[in-house]
Formats: C-alpha cells, sequence, structure tokens
C-alpha cells in the first residue's frame, strides 16, 4: 500500500462520514420533505437515501440498507412514491445540504478555497471507486455532480460513503453478523449509535435488540454485561480490516499526501459543524 496504514479509514471516520451525514439529522431536510407532504422521519430517512435507486419497493431497500426492519420500511416503500416522485426526493436533498451546510458551517467557510480544494481531493479518490456489487454507490454515481464547490464536496463524500458502505455490507456477511447483530455489535464498540437512535432511525423494538444481544452472548461476542470479549473486539477488527481491504482503492489513488489533505480539510469542517450542533448528543454511546 501507498498509504499509511489505518490513514483511509481515520479518515473515512473523521472527516468524509459525519460531513455527509450531517443530512440525516438535519431540521432543513425535514423541512424541504415536509413541504412535499412527507413527514414521518423514517419515511423522510428511507425515500432520501433510496431516491437515487429510482422508485424501488422495500425488499431492495432493505437489501440494500442492510440493517432497517423490513416491515418498518414496508410501512413507507413503495407508498411514499404515490407522494413524492424520487426526482424531487433528490432535489429536496440537495437543497437541504446546501442549507445544512451554510448554517452548519458558515457562509464564508462554504465560499473558501478550502472547500473547493477538498471537493477536488475528494471527487479524485471517487475516480477509483468500482460499481459492481454496489448498488448505493452505483446508484448515487449516476447522479449529476453539483457545480458549487461545498456541494460538489457532499456529492462526493456521499459517493465515497456508500462505496465504502456497500463493501461492509460484503464484510458483514462474511462476519455472520445479521443485521441486528451489527447493530448491536457496533453499539458495544462505543462508536456506534445508541439504541434508542436504532429504534429511532431504522424502525427497530427493544425486543429485537435484545435478542440480537442474546445471540451474540450465545456465540461469545458479547459478555453477560453486554460488553465486547475478546473474541467479539477481534470479529469487529476483522470486519474493520475486510472493509479497509474492499474500500482501499479510492484512497490508493489519491495518495498518501492527498488523503492525508483531505483528512485535514474535512476533519476541520467536522468539528465545525459537530460544534454547530450538527448530531445529537445523545447519537452515540452504548446506553
Amino acid at each position: 500500500m501507498s498509504i499509511p496504514e489505518f490513514a483511509a479509514r481515520r479518515c473515512w471516520h473523521a472527516a468524509i462520514n459525519p460531513l455527509h451525514a450531517t443530512i440525516y439529522f438535519s431540521p432543513d431536510l425535514a423541512k424541504e420533505y415536509a413541504a412535499l407532504g412527507v413527514t414521518e422521519r423514517l419515511a423522510v430517512n428511507l425515500a432520501s437515501r433510496s431516491a437515487a435507486m429510482g422508485a424501488v419497493g422495500a425488499g431492495a431497500v432493505t437489501a440494500a440498507f442492510y440493517n432497517y426492519r423490513h416491515d418498518s420500511v414496508a410501512r413507507h416503500l413503495p407508498a411514499v412514491w404515490d407522494t413524492i416522485t424520487p426526482e424531487q426526493a433528490l432535489a429536496a436533498r440537495l437543497r437541504a445540504a446546501d442549507r445544512t451546510l451554510r448554517r452548519l458551517l458558515g457562509e464564508e467557510t462554504v465560499a473558501s478555497p478550502e472547500i473547493a480544494e477538498a471537493a477536488d481531493l475528494a471527487m479524485r479518490a471517487t475516480e477509483a471507486c468500482t460499481r459492481h456489487a454496489r448498488p448505493l454507490y452505483a446508484a448515487h454515481a449516476d447522479l449529476p455532480v453539483p457545480e458549487e464547490p461545498h456541494l460538489r464536496l457532499w456529492h462526493a463524500t456521499t459517493l465515497l460513503r456508500e462505496h465504502r458502505g456497500d463493501g461492509h455490507l460484503a464484510a458483514l456477511l462474511i462476519a455472520g453478523l445479521d443485521p441486528l447483530e451489527a447493530l448491536v455489535s457496533h453499539t458495544a464498540t462505543g462508536r456506534g449509535m445508541a439504541p434508542k437512535w436504532n429504534r429511532a432511525v431504522r424502525g427497530w423494538e427493544p425486543s429485537d435488540l435484545t435478542a440480537a444481544a442474546d445471540r451474540l452472548r450465545e456465540r461469545g461476542i458479547l459478555d453477560a454485561d453486554g460488553e465486547l470479549t475478546d473474541e467479539g473486539r477481534a470479529v469487529r477488527e476483522r470486519l474493520e480490516a475486510d472493509t479497509d481491504r474492499l474500500d482501499a482503492a479510492p484512497y490508493e489513488h489519491l495518495g498518501a499526501d492527498g488523503l492525508a489533505r483531505l483528512a485535514e480539510l474535512g476533519g476541520g469542517f467536522v468539528q465545525r459543524a459537530m460544534a454547530a450542533g450538527a448530531f445529537p448528543a445523545d447519537l452515540f454511546g452504548k446506553a
């Protein structure tokens, strides 16, 4: 490898994914969709992220999203497409991304040369992304690239996010973690979403999470207190290593210097966004 070990993973977690994910907790997204008649949180989430695939139904979305409860998805898809078209959903999401980034970063930062530089770096990384077996990435890669630098950056982080995410699903299958076991074991690391948000965002019930934790205890991945065992930590690290391997190409293409600069710039934008309240204070954690 031409880049330092774990550099791509650190950049993705600290700079790429959170910058893209600001949209999912943004009041601007809720307002844009409410104006079009979509008001339920889960419906907004499902429509905004799946719209790039067209007016698909619950089965395709459950498969591509992996860790959402299928009957919760089916309550909103394909019914949401009777209210809003995929084209409207995509346009509303882009408007929301514009408003969100301007609000969180400030107009001066949005217009800065650093935003344009980060957008160029992130888009360069996407040149090495691949479509095969990556449905969410491939669908978003068919969308036009916005002209404004801050939206071009957000679009690039979306592509990089979905590219790694699609590969991560393959790694989850290899690890033998079903959708709920993936969520519960991630929460146990202390870096995943808290249980209340797995219920609110992904439609799971407390009993679902409890049953998954019981299965993980039987497999020796969690201990009696719900903490990761040595084997559990090893499983999670193998999972991340496999994901890194499947997602290496964009960052190898960018190179060590470009990756370091993208991490520096993007990490700074994320810190600014978080200081401005981009995410709920209780979003991450074990409780």
